[in-house]
């Protein structure tokens, strides 16, 4: 498997419970940030959605990262 469908699953959570549905290019992005951590992959979907990180909600950082977490492949 290639790595961005390891991280299918994520990203399907994140689109089915926060609505944030990446393309192809931007789930390449995130994964790519992932080895550095969840908050350069929290950045990394803030930027591929096109949301301006420093003005999103604390909460919304908060769903983004909690949804990475508990989806991030075995």
């Amino acid at each position: 498997m290639n790595q961005t469908s390891d991280h299918e699953p994520m990203f399907a959570a994140l689109c089915t419970e926060l609505g944030i549905c990446l393309h192809a290019k931007g789930q390449a992005k995130v994964a790519a940030a992932l080895p550095n951590g969840l908050d350069a992959a929290v950045k990394a979907v803030f930027e591929a959605e096109g949301i301006d990180l420093l003005n999103a909600t604390g909460d919304l950082k908060r769903q983004v990262r909690d949804c990475l977490k508990s989806n991030l492949p075995a």
